[in-house]
């Protein structure tokens, strides 16, 4: 009873308080305010987004549009505005049929007219942007429709000759055949050159074996596998008169055109995902499975009717490395997939804080909106920064890889796995604190931010888990640097040129004026970069005198081997920040980039511990580029609509808070 009492007595002391003024009055209900009434755009969203997409926008807007147009696309109504985004309330089996429909309806509508069959640097420009399209639409749709072209029919333009590209290209442009990729196995993913699937060759009939030995051999993960692919590339161990060749790709039919699995094969479903699920992921095994020899991928090697075995490359490390290369196209996508989802995340996100209010400073005053307070701006406006570096660089790979020789694979193949690291990280991050940012409503399927954490959180782990390509990225600059000096010759290649200049030195006091300066960021960069690679060759080389092998001292050396490929992709992200804006004229657009530029460089100073630990910045300049960072979000903060309307994804393709919220949400929404 006296705890009742005293609840009482508090309850009324809050509500009868002293001063007669300040008796609680109703407020009004609150009202969606657009923000394009209130935020003033200093520069042409039109012209940045050139900037960002780089290319074939029309072909973009024309794909927007074609989408926006079927209900195939599932168009649904939220107050005065119409969305599009896959019914996820649809079974596993429903989502898969629905991704065959749309391919189909782009199909019919001339979508991958040339995919396979047109040649050159445009052609493959068209394709890749209109794939990031599909993207924004649905991650099961862009995968489905890239395992098809990308992988399969990738592997039959790269790995095969003439006589595959004539029989295969078309039909696979037009989808009379649908193709898919068998290469991860349960027991061996990043590690291609363990898989354990095995094909032999019979000499008398002209045909290759192909064998699933054990249970770990089994094709895991193969998508379109599961319900839809009638062929597939099968990577295999190639057994030649008892010795192994090596992995090798060979094509297969798993099914009729009547949907009917052959004989010899077996499938299974790989289950419900955390995201993923309009994409039927299979497994396959091989039993004793018999293709023609023609069936060969046979650009690297062949194999004579009689059973010998030819290729012009006879080191089988550089066979390998011959035969993986053209893979690269799949890290180059995920990069630049990976940085669209951002910004999806990113522009539902700061529109709802431009509209969305939370408590007042002063008595009685207005609630204050979300992205005016500066905890805010710290936690998306870097965030955005990041984004448009990320821009820069994907942009810069795709341009690197449709203009590809064979004398830049290497460096595509290094750039491509450190960037598609470094941006997938960057878009769970950013999806993870734009769910946050959103309050409860990030929390809704529709409002699209918190379902695509799980729709893409597979792009970290597949195409290479990124700590593995991490490692790979410093493996590489290992090998040039001791090639270099083993030539006595200066480094050329992978950005690595400013290590024959002299070490940067940092200014023992950082002003403001210095922070923003190209200069100063680049020398941090490049001064950690150095560093780091020079620590990590001594600690390799430490381990080897001290009897370890290279592969085991490159094992324990790991810690310097992430915190390398961190620095190369920084330092490379930034020098494509750099050019892009070198390319802009003095006006708004290169100040807003300018500033975007600086809150990307010295964000990165201030989240790398490396640049405290190995004495890059003092204490002191650390607290200043802290400080500088909350200056630059204060700065960006006028320009954030504008930067993100820059993104050019049409409304329909986002999500209800990104606009009026209150009336999306209305009782009549329901009815």
């Amino acid at each position: 009873m006296d705890r009742a009492i005293h609840r009482t007595i508090i309850i009324k002391n809050h509500l009868l308080q002293p001063n007669s003024d300040q008796i609680l009055t109703t407020n009004a209900c609150l009202s969606y305010s657009p923000p394009e009434l209130n935020e003033v755009y200093d520069f042409d969203p039109k012209e940045m987004r050139k900037l960002l997409d780089g290319h074939n926008l029309q072909e973009q807007d024309w794909l927007f549009n074609l989408m926006v147009q079927s209900k195939l696309f599932n168009p649904r109504k939220r107050g005065e505005k119409v969305y599009v985004a896959p019914d996820y309330n649809q079974t596993m089996e429903q989502q898969r049929e629905m991704t065959m429909k749309r391919i189909s309806y782009l199909l019919e509508r001339g979508v991958f007219e040339g995919w396979l069959t047109a040649k050159g640097a445009e052609a493959e420009l068209r394709k890749l942007a209109l794939l990031e399209v599909t993207g924004i639409f649905d991650h099961s749709l862009a995968i489905k429709i890239g395992v098809h072209f990308f992988l399969w029919g990738g592997a039959i333009q790269f790995f095969g000759t003439q006589r595959h590209h004539e029989k295969w290209l078309r039909d696979t442009e037009n989808y009379v055949v649908l193709g898919c990729f068998a290469m991860t196995e349960l027991g061996h993913g990043s590690n291609v050159r363990g898989i354990e699937t095995v094909t032999t060759y019979d000499a008398k009939t002209g045909e290759f074996i192909i064998n699933t030995p054990c249970e770990s051999a089994q094709k895991y993960w193969i998508g379109g596998a599961a319900n839809h692919a009638t062929h597939t590339i099968v990577f295999s161990q190639l057994e030649i008169n008892g010795k192994n060749q090596g992995v090798h790709a060979f094509i297969c039919q798993i099914r009729d055109a009547a949907g009917n699995i052959c004989p010899n094969i077996r499938i299974a479903d790989c289950g419900h995902k955390i995201g993923l699920n309009g994409v039927d992921n299979g497994r396959i095994w091989f039993d004793n499975v018999r293709i023609p020899r023609e069936n060969l991928l046979n650009s690297v090697a062949d194999v004579s009717p009689d059973g010998r075995y030819l290729s012009s490359i006879k080191d089988p490390d550089q066979r390998f490395a011959a035969f993986m290369a053209p893979l690269t196209s799949g890290r180059v996508i995920i990069a630049g997939s990976s940085v669209y989802k951002a910004k999806i995340g990113l522009a539902i996100a700061i529109r709802y804080s431009l509209s969305r209010q939370a408590f007042s400073i002063t008595p009685n005053g207005p609630e204050v909106l979300l992205l005016d307070y500066p905890s805010h701006q710290r936690r998306l406006l870097p965030l955005l920064a990041k984004t448009y570096a990320a821009s820069c660089a994907a942009n810069d790979l795709k341009m690197m890889y449709v203009n590809r020789t064979p004398q830049s694979n290497k460096t595509i193949h290094v750039v491509s796995s450190a960037f598609k690291a470094i941006l997938t990280w960057h878009n769970m991050r950013t999806l993870q604190e734009c769910r946050e940012a959103c309050g409860g409503q990030g929390l809704k399927t529709e409002n699209r931010v918190g379902h695509l954490k799980g729709e893409f959180d597979v792009q970290l782990t597949f195409e290479g888990d990124n700590n593995v390509l991490m490692q790979q990225v410093s493996k590489a600059l290992l090998a040039e640097y001791l090639a270099a000096q083993k030539r006595n010759r200066p480094l050329q290649g992978l950005g690595l040129e400013h290590m024959n200049k002299p070490c940067p030195v940092i200014p023992s006091q950082l002003t403001s004026s210095i922070l923003r300066t190209t200069q100063f960021q680049m020398d941090a960069f490049c001064l950690r970069e150095r560093d780091l690679l020079s620590r990590f060759v001594m600690k390799v080389s430490q381990h080897q005198a001290e009897g370890q092998s290279k592969d085991y001292a490159l094992m324990l050396s790991y810690q310097l081997a992430e915190d390398l490929g961190r620095a190369f992709s920084d330092r490379a992200m930034l020098q494509t920040f750099i050019d892009t804006e070198a390319t802009i004229s003095c006006g708004s657009l290169k100040n807003v980039l300018g500033l975007l530029r600086s809150l990307y460089a010295l964000t990165c100073l201030e989240e790398d511990a490396a640049f405290l630990r190995y004495g890059y910045l003092s204490t002191d300049n650390a607290s200043a580029v802290r400080n500088e960072v909350q200056k630059l979000c204060s700065e960006i903060r006028p320009h954030a609509l504008a930067l993100v309307s820059s993104f050019g994804i049409p409304d329909a393709f986002l999500g209800p808070i990104a606009f009026d919220w209150i009336d999306a949400n209305t009782w009549s929404s329901v009815q």
